[in-house]
């Protein structure tokens, strides 16, 4: 994971439970074969959370959160 894209990702989604569950299921989706939405530098070894903690840290990708029901 790139320290760097972490630390501007915090920057968007302070909250750290919130953000390792937003870039976890963003990684999963692009695991699957979902598109980036960030430009990717080839010639750097990128992993799919680095892309995930790109995209967030670009504002690219957006949460909700809802009420739980008891």
């Amino acid at each position: 994971m790139n320290d760097k894209y972490l630390k501007l990702a915090c920057k968007q989604i302070a909250d750290r439970n919130i953000l390792v569950n937003v870039a976890s299921r963003r990684a999963k989706e692009l695991a699957h074969g979902a598109h980036p939405m960030v430009a990717i530098d080839r010639t750097k070894a990128m992993n799919h959370l680095d892309v995930a903690l790109q995209e967030i840290a670009e504002g690219k990708v957006s949460y909700e959160v809802t009420e739980a029901e008891s």
